[in-house]
């Protein structure tokens, strides 16, 4: 879940909630990217998630977002498109409790060869893929999936496009 924080996972800036950047990234067919991730003792804990992480220093979200998705995936042509959504959530991850304000960006690309070769060591103990999901798919999926509505929202994102402004979702405490 972008567990590669500093800070003990709040922005010491506005000593608030960890602000993060994540991406919804599309293929040319409509496949969203997700990593799959565990806790870093317990493989069978896991889950998947966007691609994305926390805004270091004076940097954008959406310069966070970019500088994200190439260090989880490799991939640095995309076209960087709206926020979508807006998330609080709060859960348990590698010992301590983070709390995040998420912005989650539309992308996209043409490039689907994934290379993590930006990970931090503890994103290297805990991301455990990655994979291109159909709509269709993620609607069947029986794996935990963050956010946890993300199959409608994906449904909804293919079906009528980007909303006008973003969406803010549920607050999710795990």
């Amino acid at each position: 879940m972008g567990a590669e924080a500093t800070q003990a996972g709040r922005d010491t800036r506005e000593g608030g909630p960890r602000r993060v950047a994540r991406v919804v990234l599309l293929d040319p067919e409509d496949r969203i990217l997700l990593l799959h991730g565990h806790e870093p003792d317990d493989p069978a804990d896991d889950w998947w998630f966007t691609p994305g992480g926390g805004v270091e220093g004076e940097e954008s979200r959406a310069e966070a977002a970019r500088r994200e998705l190439v260090e989880e995936t490799g991939i640095a042509d995309v076209r960087l498109g709206p926020v979508l959504w807006r998330r609080r959530c709060s859960f348990p991850f590698a010992g301590r409790r983070w709390d995040q304000d998420e912005w989650y960006y539309l992308a996209r690309t043409t490039q689907t060869a994934i290379r993590a070769a930006g990970l931090t060591e503890l994103e290297r103990r805990t991301v455990a893929g990655a994979r291109w999901w159909t709509c269709e798919e993620l609607t069947r999926a029986h794996e935990t999936v963050y956010p946890t509505r993300l199959a409608g929202l994906l449904r909804t994102l293919l079906d009528e496009g980007p909303p006008a402004g973003p969406v803010t979702l549920d607050t999710e405490i795990v």
